[in-house]
């Protein structure tokens, strides 16, 4: 089952990365490392990008921090933002510094005269600008005009940022407006996407701890992407940001966006399960993490059942009494005990990649 067609933007470009006009959805997250420690933020990307990062942003508090920019930027194996908040002569320093990216919040950057700096230095290196919009830091005019903090309320700061840099000829323009309540979040987004048709960076802001916030940031995410909303996505984690990779990752398979890394397809056990199944599944996952290609397993608790409820596994193991059956494509290979089922298992999980990568090859 296909969700909606996707919502066709304008066409930004981040680096080597395309984003918008139909390009597949980039994944993004952040540098938790403090930048001004360039060969730390550096080992940190890199972490970031063996993970299956597109882009990654890192935070510009000053000018030590812009200034050492020009080595990350230089060595970086991926596209680089600069986020920056209040100081207008930050994004402009970064910018020199060679980031491919820049982010600002209308609501702490008010210099007129500023933001038209900012957006000439932009339009001169040929890099986009986003307009990063989120609930707690609204204006409180628009707080009060509004009733609360709602969801016209951040169209509406959205869009009057977007109409200050279009006043100045600039249009090179990403959208985000995150909330930390998915349904608003939810409701403002959809707004935005029939409001303009820029590029839309979707995220849950302030989504919390490892499982709370991927919970919070799938039900948001999902939601929007189902419908055809986004085009680049970050889920924000109190936690390594290499998590927020993977989780963004999960959410873009679960819907069929893109597919990187091994899927796992696990029953939830029942009375009638005679196998160790939760520890098994739990040891597949682990050991699931390093590969990189499009594949599907399946561990599953009923030798009867298993096979055929995971036929479109490229490969699993289904448990009868104190063994397992490996299966491929649904179809048997051999019985195996209980305590081989996961080496069996990863052999032929192996094979599957290797065979992948001949024919790709």
């Amino acid at each position: 089952m296909k969700g909606q067609a996707k919502r066709i933007t304008r066409s930004v470009q981040v680096g080597h990365i395309p984003m918008g006009g139909g390009a597949p959805i980039s994944v993004q997250s952040m540098c938790t490392t403090d930048t001004r420690d360039w060969k730390a933020t550096l080992l940190q990307i890199k972490q970031l990008e063996e993970a299956g990062c597109d882009i990654v942003r890192v935070a510009v508090p000053d000018a030590e921090a812009a200034q050492a920019l020009s080595m990350i930027c230089w060595q970086s194996p991926i596209p680089v933002v600069a986020d920056i908040h209040f100081d207008y002569r930050l994004a402009i320093a970064a910018i020199r510094a060679g980031v491919h990216k820049i982010r600002i919040n209308p609501n702490n950057m008010r210099d007129d005269d500023g933001l038209k700096r900012t957006a000439e230095a932009a339009r001169q290196r040929c890099i986009p600008i986003r307009v990063g919009v989120n609930s707690g830091s609204l204006s409180r005019e628009l707080i009060d005009r509004h009733g609360g903090v709602t969801a016209e309320a951040m169209v509406e700061s959205a869009l009057s940022a977007c109409a200050d840099l279009e006043r100045e000829g600039f249009y090179d323009i990403v959208l985000s407006a995150k909330a930390s309540c998915p349904m608003l979040m939810i409701e403002t987004y959809r707004k935005l996407s029939k409001a303009c048709d820029y590029p839309l960076h979707l995220g849950v802001t302030e989504a919390g701890t490892r499982e709370e916030g991927i919970i919070r940031s799938a039900v948001g995410l999902g939601a929007l992407l189902s419908e055809g909303i986004g085009d680049t996505i970050r889920v924000s984690l109190t936690a390594d940001p290499v998590l927020e990779v993977q989780a963004a990752y999960s959410i873009l398979k679960a819907l069929s966006l893109r597919q990187r890394g091994a899927t796992l397809v696990s029953c939830p056990t029942c009375g009638r399960t005679e196998v160790p199944l939760i520890a098994i599944a739990e040891e597949v996952e682990k050991r699931l993490k390093d590969i990189k290609a499009p594949i599907r397993v399946a561990v599953m608790g009923c030798v009867v059942n298993g096979p055929g409820e995971a036929r479109e596994a490229d490969v699993g193991i289904a448990g009868g009494k104190d063994s397992f059956v490996l299966f491929r494509k649904g179809e048997v290979l051999q019985k195996v005990r209980a305590d081989h089922a996961v080496a069996a298992l990863m052999d032929e999980v192996d094979r599957w990649v290797k065979e992948m990568e001949q024919a790709d090859a």
